[in-house]
């Protein structure tokens, strides 16, 4: 069987697809929505976190949606019996302050992907997430931990120009 790689989708990217403020990256997201989660290209994952601000989202409408597009495309739920370990990891991230204590669960959208072992973090948000500066250090502290996942951090359009 092909290996496929494992993707972590944080919230940007799902909200994305109704960015009509910013056409071309919704036309990106769409496009890795319909051709590559669609197809099944890559083994697609959130976590309860990404359903935690999904619930967050004042308009109802736009919330069923936001939950649709999980279903629809049979975005797996990341699962992991060690809870306390994910939150311990993020915490480090915010301690060290790589990653704002404002952006906390950004801290957790990473420390899920290294704790099991996804390959790409997928984001939009470049400011805490998806830039190499981040991911660096990111990959110090994962070292420093004894945490060897080669975790990238990047955008739905590096995504696709990898392939």
């Amino acid at each position: 069987m092909e290996h496929l790689s494992k993707i972590y989708l944080d919230t940007s990217v799902i909200n994305f697809l109704y960015a009509d403020d910013s056409p071309e990256l919704k036309e990106i997201t769409i496009d890795l929505f319909e051709n590559y989660i669609g197809k099944n290209f890559y083994k697609t994952y959130i976590s309860d976190f990404v359903l935690f601000e999904i619930g967050k989202t004042k308009d109802p409408s736009k919330k069923e949606k936001l939950l649709k597009i999980i279903e629809d495309y049979k975005i797996e739920l990341l699962y992991n019996d060690n809870k306390d370990e994910i939150i311990q990891l993020g915490k480090i991230y915010l301690e060290r302050g790589v990653i704002p204590k404002s952006s906390e669960i950004d801290a957790y959208h990473v420390a899920y992907c290294v704790i099991c072992n996804i390959n790409y973090l997928v984001s939009w948000n470049y400011k805490h997430l998806a830039n190499i500066n981040k991911e660096r250090t990111i990959k110090l502290i994962n070292i420093e931990h004894n945490y060897i996942n080669e975790l990238r951090i990047i955008t739905p359009l590096e995504l696709l120009s990898n392939e």
